[in-house]
């Protein structure tokens, strides 16, 4: 078949005897060959296992677990970074187009700190398998394909030398290695099996994961430190943090350039996670202004406060955003920043910053769908897209971070 446009989440639309056959492994215009993964009342999912009419934006994957039929995590390792880049405008550009009706023309920029788009993942998720070898998940598949290294993973993640060990009792080893030099490995134990953690290469605090995100520190502190700028931020075991060295810093000034806070302000930051956006915020509104953030996971709230008590401005309290801002009968803000997980705000939690009157709304997101779904609920409160920046904060992969600007219009 030959192939059409991109999709959102890695795949490229093709049909077959009318029907849609969404395809991985493919580029926009290459002839090609393709084995049926799976098939639905609507649609079928392919690999392309032959390449017969190959793009120009076409190059040779540099990892060899890249492949049908082999690791999951990379979906674009067979294009050049330009090409990976427009599929993620495209895809971007589509979503906003179909879902909000919103027509814009997207650039997909470069984060600094990832040279030919790998080495840049300090934060790896390895699965073990029953022997104890570690890998990645095949796509949409159980299946764990083993491997001994991995290309996008940071080099200090590579350093602990993780992929080398016998992890026999484990289920998903994570490793981690942060800007401020720390080093950390979570492992999440098999049901009614405990893991004996062999020697690692570099030094490094090992947690266990207990569950419902809880873990407990058998050999160190477990806590990281990432620098942005001037700034340090402590960040508990395996917390939410951008996995790429450039993104944090990236995104932050990104974010501060939109939502331009003022002395004086009153500024809420939601989803805040370990306090990133509140900092920045709260330096600008100062001492005369006051910045609220709210989070839902207990130890992201206490190392935001303990990152923030410099700023006394700045308050962050556990919570979820539907429930908070009620709670704490927050009825408007100047400014509003929101960085919610893949699946967005939703309508409800839409419908309740729109009451708050903002003059700007920022929004962070990383899932272009739910992105250009919630703008469409943000129009029928009255504001509108004036400005947005994507960034390739995940090279090889479909995963693209968007920033984007609410105003009233």
């Amino acid at each position: 078949m030959t192939v059409g446009p991109v999709a959102n989440g890695g795949w490229c639309v093709a049909r077959h005897e009318g029907r849609v056959v969404f395809v991985r492994h493919a580029l926009p215009g290459e002839r090609v060959r393709v084995e049926i993964t799976e098939e639905t009342t609507r649609f079928l999912r392919a690999d392309a296992v032959e390449i017969i009419t190959p793009s120009p934006d076409r190059v040779v994957p540099p990892c060899p677990y890249a492949g049908p039929g082999m690791c999951g995590g990379c979906d674009w390792q067979h294009a050049s970074l330009e090409a990976q880049r427009a599929l993620k405008a495209e895809v971007v550009a589509e979503q906003l187009s179909r879902l909000a009706g919103i027509l814009r023309e997207v650039v997909v920029e470069e984060v600094p700190g990832a040279k030919d788009g790998l080495g840049w993942r300090t934060r790896v998720q390895f699965a073990a398998t029953p022997s104890g070898e570690l890998g990645f998940r095949r796509h949409r598949s159980h299946d764990i394909q083993p491997v001994d290294a991995c290309l996008i993973a940071h080099p200090e993640v590579e350093a602990v030398g993780a992929e080398a060990q016998s992890w026999r009792g484990a289920a998903a080893v994570e490793v981690i290695a942060s800007s401020g030099g720390d080093h950390a490995v979570v492992v999440s134990p098999r049901p009614r099996r405990t893991v004996t953690v062999p020697d690692l290469d570099e030094p490094a605090s090992i947690l266990v994961n207990q569950g419902k995100g809880r873990t407990e520190a058998r050999y160190g502190s477990g806590m990281l430190h990432e620098r942005v700028g001037d700034r340090e931020f402590q960040v508990a075991g395996s917390g939410f943090w951008q996995v790429h060295p450039g993104a944090a810093e990236t995104l932050l000034d990104a974010v501060l350039a939109y939502a331009a806070p003022e002395p004086g302000e009153w500024a809420l930051d939601l989803y805040c996670g370990v306090g990133l956006f509140a900092a920045g915020l709260a330096e600008g509104v100062g001492p005369s202004g006051a910045v609220f953030g709210v989070e839902t996971e207990g130890p992201a709230v206490r190392d935001a406060q303990r990152n923030l008590r410099d700023l006394p401005q700045a308050r962050v309290e556990r919570g979820r955003v539907e429930d908070a801002l009620d709670r704490f009968q927050i009825e408007r803000a100047d400014l509003v920043v929101v960085d919610p997980p893949r699946s967005g705000l939703g309508r409800e939690v839409v419908e309740r910053v729109s009451g708050l009157e903002a003059t700007r709304i920022v929004y962070v997101s990383c899932d272009p769908a739910t992105l250009a779904r919630d703008l469409a609920w943000f129009a029928e409160h009255g504001y509108g897209l004036s400005d947005l920046r994507a960034f390739d904060c995940f090279p090889q992969t479909h995963h693209v971070e968007c920033v984007a600007l609410l105003m009233p219009v």
